[in-house]
């Protein structure tokens, strides 16, 4: 028999590279994980579609030749029973506040703030059912037509998935791990392992092979579930998983379901760390259900009696914020999800808001600025005429929601524009129901926040981390506050360490969101969570007199000069990207130096088939080179050429930055633009697009060591902007 490590290391490694080969379709694999794996067993589920293509029909081919029995549902209003809630709230007084064992239990925050009666994940599913169960909980295309599934299929399809879990050999607090793009499979296989008595614990599909071994072995996972489907082949069925479930019997099923507890894991969320192995988030069922609950109501999501919520899925539900808004926001309030083409962000996604018009949306920041950008393509092209409509409409519509936030009444110019321009244009990106619109993960841009607000688009913020289960500040219609990350969600705490002069200081939380600790990792659960209970996130921020939150940076990337001077990056880098609407991405240097420097990317084009950058500029860096005297139109002409009208317009605008600085160390004296803007394919960006720091240090290492280097006159003179000699084919350094 081969050796059962190098026979997981093999799989592991053809299951991180599902998302680029033609494989027959979902695959599990089984393992045992005490002291290592013994065998490694391999399921490949025939993914078949049987169904006839019927319109208007509520129903499912995953359901087809499925025996969905209502049987369980009898037993999901037994176990839902006050007495069953009562007997879940295990909190005894010895327990801690964090643990590091994934079969841990910990002591749940609860006083008067947020004392809420906790629940498990199958408690909050059994309440969905008993309202919303005939309500459509999930769409999905197959073979280019809308179906629908019900949250009692949702229900019993995620209790077969536990049973087929539960024989294929997944032991109480190990982990299923799901590598795989959204779809009602992923969410099928979440709830039904938590159902199981399992966690679940979600890889991106971007992860090395190393990532995706050393994740498997930290979790523990059983089963590995795999999206490997072919090109023209969609997920359709789950059918040998649930048959599988079918020699289990129900009874078994619940007595696992009736012992579990609100304050034991039910999923790990992995960071993706800058340095190290990746850390395992733990989140107990309490975390989950609590901020589904509550976290969602401080956003103004609508319990489906008054209106249910329409979602697009499409973020990495291996990250926590689209986790936590389309799978367990979805079952609290009764939500319907429809999943987007696995090409979402290669441009489908527009397709499919049009075709679902949800009501509710969330991305990331370089999810609205890549839309931004796209509808500023389309405008260039555009006739004179159309084009000054829509320039006038957000321009009257942005200086009304600009003066007025909070005003309902607008006036006559404003009310026309939107009719006329505006409320076409957020028809055709799908948002024409869409009554909020959410961004989170990263810091976003005054430019692309301005942008959406002359749509008569407002973009809500919320503040958390996987830590904190996701949201524990939150900007609603009710709640909002330009620039702020909102206020803190109601039941929970917020102060501010270490403050300065300008009420500056870390970010420290406490609540229900507050994770159970680092799996396996005690020194670093001690480092983030004090003798008391709080959170300290190494975020930097202030709060306002009535309490909303600006986000101003973190500790770890506060830059600290060779001088001794504190320089917060982001407001510089956000300084030069407003004022050069050319730059894409800008990095500022000087951690132990004597002076700051920065590097810069030009906006450019993506490729549609692979979402990575172009060489060709995008229409708005155009329009900059045309108006600084500049003819190129891709960013090789630009550096390679060393395009002069370019380069000196950048170091103008750099010098009207450093004008505006609090004093000369925060002068930013020497820069260099790279060739290729910053990507994920490229390690300077993360899968939620925040930028990874010292990824950038260590890539452009020899750029940088450039800026500091000692030389000599004729050197430095080659440096100066005013011979702008080139120091590398792909790299240019000046200083103003």
């Amino acid at each position: 028999m081969p050796d059962s490590r190098a026979a997981l290391q093999e799989s592991l490694l053809d299951a991180s590279l599902g998302t680029t080969q033609e494989n027959l379709g979902t695959r599990f694999l089984n393992r045992l994980p005490s002291g290592g794996p013994e065998c490694v067993r391999k399921l490949s589920l025939n993914l078949r579609y049987q169904q006839e293509v019927r319109p208007n029909v509520k129903s499912s081919s995953l359901t087809d030749g499925q025996t969905l029995s209502k049987e369980p549902l009898s037993h999901a209003l037994k176990l839902s029973t006050p007495e069953k809630v009562k007997d879940a709230q295990l909190n005894p007084p010895e327990e801690a506040l964090w643990t590091t064992r994934a079969d841990g239990r910990v002591r749940l925050r609860i006083d008067p703030i947020c004392s809420q009666t906790p629940r498990t994940v199958h408690q909050m599913f059994s309440a969905t059912l008993e309202k919303y169960g005939d309500l459509s909980a999930m769409g999905f295309k197959r073979q280019g037509t809308w179906e629908h599934i019900s949250y009692t299929q949702y229900y019993l399809l995620a209790r077969k998935a536990a049973k087929g879990f539960l024989k294929l050999g997944l032991e109480r607090a190990h982990s299923v791990a799901i590598l795989a793009f959204n779809s009602p499979e992923w969410f099928f296989s979440a709830v039904g392992a938590v159902f199981a008595g399992g966690i679940i614990t979600g890889i991106y599909t971007t992860s090395s092979p190393e990532a995706c071994q050393y994740i498997a072995y930290d979790c523990r996972a059983n089963i590995i579930v795999v999206d490997t489907q072919k090109q023209l082949e969609k997920i359709l069925k789950m059918e040998e998983l649930m048959e599988l479930g079918n020699e289990v019997p129900e009874e078994a099923l619940d007595i696992i379901i009736n012992t579990q507890k609100p304050n034991q894991c039910c999923t790990l969320v992995y960071t993706s760390g800058t340095t190290g192995n990746p850390k395992g988030v733990m989140l107990s069922q309490d975390n989950i259900t609590w901020t589904a609950r509550y976290g969602s109501q401080a956003g103004d999501i609508q319990p489906s009696e008054i209106q249910q919520e329409v979602v697009v899925s499409y973020l990495p539900l291996s990250h926590i914020a689209a986790q936590i808004y389309d799978l367990w926001t979805g079952i609290q309030w009764g939500a319907q999800v429809c999943f987007a083409e696995p090409d979402a962000l290669k441009g489908s996604l527009v397709n499919t808001l049009r075709e679902v018009e949800p009501t509710s949306h969330m991305g990331v920041p370089r999810v609205w600025e890549k839309i931004m950008e796209r509808i500023r393509e389309v405008v260039a092209q555009s006739g004179f005429i159309r084009r000054k409509m829509l320039l006038w409409a957000m321009s009257v519509t942005l200086e009304q929601n600009l003066t007025c936030p909070s005003s309902d009444l607008k006036p006559f110019t404003t009310r026309l524009a939107d009719y006329l321009v505006l409320a076409k244009v957020r028809q055709a990106l799908g948002f024409a129901k869409c009554q909020k619109n959410f961004y989170g993960a990263a810091p976003m841009t005054v430019e692309t926040q301005h942008f959406f607000l002359g749509l008569n688009i407002r973009l809500y913020a919320g503040y958390g981390l996987s830590e904190t289960s996701g949201p524990h500040f939150m900007s609603s219609p009710y709640n909002y506050r330009l620039y702020s990350s909102g206020k803190v969600v109601p039941g929970c705490r917020v102060k501010l360490v270490n403050e300065d002069a300008e009420g500056i200081g870390e970010i420290c939380l406490w609540g229900r969101t507050i994770f159970m600790g680092y799996l396996n990792m005690e020194d670093k659960t001690c480092e983030a969570i004090d003798t008391e209970g709080w959170l300290h996130t190494g975020d930097t921020g202030r709060l306002d007199a009535d309490g909303f939150l600006y986000i101003t940076g973190r500790l770890k990337e506060l830059i600290i000069t060779a001088g001794g001077e504190n320089v917060p990056p982001v407001p510089i880098e956000e300084a030069v990207k407003t004022e050069l609407p050319v730059i894409s991405n800008a990095m500022l240097i000087g951690d132990q130096r004597k002076f700051l420097s920065m590097l810069l990317t030009l906006k450019c084009t993506l490729d549609p088939g692979t979402f990575e950058p172009t060489d060709n500029l995008t229409e708005q860096a155009m329009e900059f080179c045309q108006r600084v005297g500049s003819k190129a139109t891709t960013v090789s002409e630009v550096v390679g050429k060393k395009d002069e009208a370019v380069y000196q317009a950048i170091g103008e605008g750099i010098q009207r930055v450093n004008m505006n600085a609090a004093a000369r160390p925060y002068h930013i004296q020497k820069w260099a633009i790279l060739e290729r803007d910053f990507s994920i394919s490229g390690g300077e960006l993360g899968p939620t697009m925040k930028l990874k720091r010292l990824a950038v240090l260590e890539k452009y290492k020899d750029v940088i060591e450039s800026f500091y280097q000692e030389q000599k006159k004729t050197v430095n003179k080659q440096l100066r902007l005013s011979t702008e000699q080139q120091m590398s084919p792909e790299w240019w350094v000046f200083s103003p």
